[in-house]
C-alpha cells in the first residue's frame, strides 16, 4: 500500500492529504481515491477534484494475503477471527448500504500498524451482521479460538458486530475455560472505509490487547470517548452497548472496566482473570431459553404459553427484582411445571434484592430465584449454556447461582462503581 500526497480543489481552494492508499473492493466508487490519514480516519476523495498527486513512500512489499502471513521472528502470535459486522464491512457507494466483507485478511490489511504489534493469522468464520448472529455461532467461535490456541497464539482477536457482540462475549466467556491469554472481540460503529470510522483505532487497540501478558479472559474493547486517544477493556460478561451511534457506546455495568489502552501502552486498572489450563471448551447449548421484561400489560396468559416451549425464563425485573402480583399464579404454574424462572433487573446497574419488599418474597417462595447483579442478557446467555451442561434442574439452578466467569458479585446495592478518570474529559 503506497503513501501518497494529494492536492485537492475545493471551494476555499486547495487543500493537500496524504495518507496510505487503501485496497478497493468491489463495492467501491470507481471514481473515489481512499486514504488513511495519520491521525488513524479514512477519508474519501473523489479523482476528478485531484489536481496534483505525488508518490510519497512505495509499498515495502508487504504481503497482502495476511492469511498467509508467516510468524515474524520477536513478535506474538495473535489470530483474528472475523466474523463479520460494521467493523469487517464496507459501503457499497451504488446504494449506500452497509455489507459485511468476506475477508478477514482485507480487514487487517487495512490497518497494518497492527503488523508492528503481532504476527497475524487472518482466518474468516463467517460473514454477518452481528443481527443475524445465532447460538449455534457462538460454538464455532469458542471452537475457532480453542484451535487457535492449540496453534500458539499469544492472544485472538474477534471482529464482531456491535449490537449482540455482548452476547458473544458473554457466551465465550462461559465456553472457554483455562484460557492461556486473551479473547478480544472489538467492533466499530462506523464501517471501516467511512471517513469518521472507529474501526482501525479499535483494531489497533486490540490487537495491544491480544499480546497482553497478565490478561487470561474474554474482554470487548471499544471506545473510551466520543473523541480518539483512549480505549477501554471492559470484561466479556459485565458489558453492554448503551447508545445506538456513538463511538464510546459500550460501558462496564456494575463494575470498571478491566483496564485501557492509551499512548499504545495497556494500563490494566485490576487483573479480571487468572491462568488456568489446560484449554477446555464446554460449547453445549440449549436455546431453549427466553428474556422476559415484566413490564405493566404482560399477561398470565403469555407466561403459560411459554410453557413446553423452554425449559428456563430469565425475568427481566423491576427495581430489585419485581414482577407484578397478578403474575404471580402464572409464574407458580410454570416453576410446578418444570420451567426454570430466574430473576435480573431491569435498571442494570445494581443488583437484585428479593427480600426487601413482599412482592420479592413472594415470587422467591413462588420459586423464582435472584441472580444478584448479572446483566440480563449475560444471564440468558448463561441459563442457555447451563441448560446444555446439564439435563439435571438441580444442577441447571447450581451453576447459575454460581459466578463461572465474574458475571455476579457480592456487592451491595448501594455501591457506585466509578469508570476511572480519562484523560481530555472523555
Amino acid at each position: 500500500m503506497d503513501k501518497v500526497e494529494v492536492a485537492v480543489k475545493g471551494p476555499a481552494g486547495l487543500r493537500t492529504f496524504s495518507g496510505i492508499v487503501m485496497p478497493r473492493h468491489g463495492a467501491s466508487g470507481e471514481d473515489i481515491l481512499i486514504l488513511k490519514l495519520k491521525s488513524g480516519y479514512n477519508v474519501g476523495i473523489s479523482v476528478t477534484r485531484i489536481e496534483e498527486a505525488r508518490l510519497l513512500e512505495k509499498a515495502a512489499g508487504r504481503p497482502r494475503a495476511l492469511a498467509e502471513v508467516a510468524h515474524r521472528p520477536g513478535l506474538p502470535l495473535v489470530h483474528i477471527l472475523s466474523t463479520g459486522g460494521t467493523i469487517a464491512s464496507y459501503v457499497d457507494y451504488n446504494t449506500g448500504a452497509v455489507h459485511p466483507a468476506l475477508d478477514a485478511a482485507q480487514l487487517a490489511a487495512q490497518v497494518p500498524e497492527v503488523l508492528d504489534i503481532c504476527s497475524v493469522k487472518a482466518v474468516i468464520l463467517m460473514g454477518k451482521l452481528s443481527e443475524d448472529m445465532l447460538p449455534a455461532d457462538w460454538a464455532v467461535i469458542a471452537r475457532a479460538v480453542k484451535a487457535a490456541f492449540d496453534e500458539g497464539a499469544s492472544g485472538v482477536i474477534v471482529p464482531h458486530g456491535t449490537d449482540t457482540m455482548g452476547y458473544t462475549a458473554a457466551a465465550l466467556s462461559f465456553m472457554l475455560r483455562g484460557l492461556p491469554g486473551p479473547v478480544v472481540l472489538v467492533g466499530s460503529q462506523r464501517s471501516s472505509d467511512r471517513p469518521s470510522s472507529d474501526a482501525s483505532s479499535n483494531l489497533v487497540a486490540a490487537a495491544r490487547t491480544a499480546v497482553c501478558k497478565g490478561l487470561f479472559g474474554v474482554y470487548v474493547v471499544m471506545h473510551a470517548g466520543t473523541s480518539d486517544g483512549c480505549v477501554l477493556i471492559h470484561r466479556g460478561v459485565r458489558v453492554r452497548k448503551m447508545h445506538a451511534s456513538r463511538r464510546d457506546a459500550f460501558q462496564s455495568i456494575n463494575e470498571a472496566p478491566v483496564g485501557k489502552v492509551q499512548d499504545a501502552m495497556v494500563v490494566l486498572y485490576k487483573t479480571a482473570d487468572k491462568p488456568g489450563g489446560p484449554l477446555e471448551v464446554k460449547d453445549g447449548l440449549d436455546p431453549s431459553a427466553i428474556l422476559v421484561q415484566a413490564q405493566p400489560g404482560l399477561t398470565s396468559e403469555f407466561l403459560l404459553s411459554l410453557k413446553g416451549q423452554y425449559r428456563g425464563v430469565v425475568l427481566s425485573g423491576s427495581g430489585l427484582g419485581h414482577a407484578g402480583t397478578h403474575l404471580h399464579p402464572a409464574l407458580k404454574e410454570l416453576i410446578s411445571s418444570g420451567v426454570l424462572v430466574f430473576m435480573t433487573s431491569q435498571c442494570l446497574s445494581g443488583r437484585v434484592n428479593m427480600n426487601v419488599y413482599s412482592t420479592g418474597r413472594q415470587l422467591q417462595d413462588i420459586g423464582v430465584l435472584p441472580l444478584g447483579d448479572c446483566l440480563p442478557e449475560t444471564a440468558l446467555v448463561k441459563l442457555m449454556w447451563a441448560l446444555g451442561q446439564t439435563k439435571d434442574p438441580v444442577k441447571v439452578k447450581e451453576l447459575m447461582l454460581t459466578d463461572i466467569a465474574g458475571e455476579t458479585s457480592g456487592a451491595s446495592a448501594s455501591d457506585v462503581y466509578a469508570v476511572p478518570p480519562l484523560p481530555g474529559g472523555d
